[in-house]
Parts: structure tokens; sequence; C-alpha cells
């Protein structure tokens, strides 16, 4: 083998060691992060639902009847309950197709489904600037004690003013925090 045909071959065999050592520590670190990441996922969760329900000491678990591709049954929504007991609301979270991808929202109705108890924005990949927005405590504020016949964009004969230059992500808001309520009134009924 030539000097040329060797220097190659080393540098081949530092590369593909560089390699299995990369793997192996991506590997390593790739189990401990996904269990971090379902952990906060979850404080994540619990922080909206006590934002919403501020009164609210725990909250139960309404779970569905099929099971979820890891074959557990999935939460359909929450009750808020008082300290002693007592029937708060109904708090939930609910997807919805926005401008850009899906939101993910926390929201919440009182126990007559009369009245909007608050919303939280989990996730979403709106425009920045623009449909963003849908985080801020100025568009969030508009749903709070907002009756459920109101609930609906200003344009539309609602009280909620939408984003300038985001309606699409206004009302995808809107749209999923009316689901989230259907969905808990019909298991409810």
């Amino acid at each position: 083998m030539s000097e040329s045909g060797k220097d190659i071959a080393v540098i081949l065999a530092k590369l593909v060691l560089v390699s299995l050592v990369a793997a192996a520590l991506l590997g390593i670190t790739f189990v401990p992060t996904q269990e971090q990441l379902k952990i906060n996922a979850i404080e994540q969760q619990k922080m909206a639902l006590a934002e919403i329900f501020p009164q609210a000491t725990e909250f139960e678990e309404v779970y569905g009847t099929v099971p979820d591709e890891e074959g557990e049954l999935p939460v359909l929504y929450y009750r808020a309950l008082d300290s002693s007991g007592n029937l708060v609301g109904y708090a939930f979270f609910q997807d919805f197709p926005g401008s850009q991808g899906q939101i993910r929202i926390a929201g919440g109705i009182d126990p007559s489904f009369s009245t909007v108890a608050g919303v939280q924005v989990m996730k979403h990949s709106e425009t920045p600037g623009l449909g963003a927005k849908i985080v801020e405590t100025d568009f969030r504020d508009q749903f709070l004690g907002v009756p459920l016949a109101d609930m609906a964009l200003s344009k539309d004969g609602g009280k909620i003013d939408a984003i300038t230059g985001a309606s699409i992500s206004s009302q995808a808001v809107v749209d999923a925090l009316k689901a989230g309520i259907d969905s808990v009134k019909e298991q409810e009924s």
C-alpha cells in the first residue's frame, strides 16, 4: 500500500472512531433528556391549570375509554376542585390548527358552562411579531369572564378583539377554546 493510501486509511479510521464516539454520547444522553422533557411538560401543564383556576387545590383527571398508542387511557379533561372538594370548573388541553401549524391551548370553563375561566397558549408555531402575540397577556386576558355566548371575535359580534394582522391565529384560539368546551360539555352531559 502506498503512503497516500495509508494516509487515507488513517483518516477514515479516525472519522469512523469520532462518529462512533459521538453516536454513543448522543445515545447516552437521549433517554434522560426525553424523561426530563416529559417532566417539564407535566409541570408546564400543572402551572397552566393553576393559573386558569387559582382557587382550585386539586385537578381530578377524567379519562377516556379508548387507549392511546402506548396502551394508556388518555386524560380527556380535568375537574377543578377547591379545598372543600367543590367543583369550581373544568379545565382541558386542546389542539387546533392555526395559521402556521398546530396551536395547543389550556382552557377553562365554569361548572355551568356559561363563563370562560381563562386560556393559556401552551405551544404554537405562529409568525413571530404577528400570530405569536396569542401568548401575550393583553390577548389572553380578553377571555377572562367572557360569557360563552359572547366568545367570538368582535368582527363576528363577540367580545374578543383579534390581533391586528393575525386574525387566523386569533380565530384559532377562539375555535380551540370552543372545541374544548364542547368536548367537556358532551362528556359531562
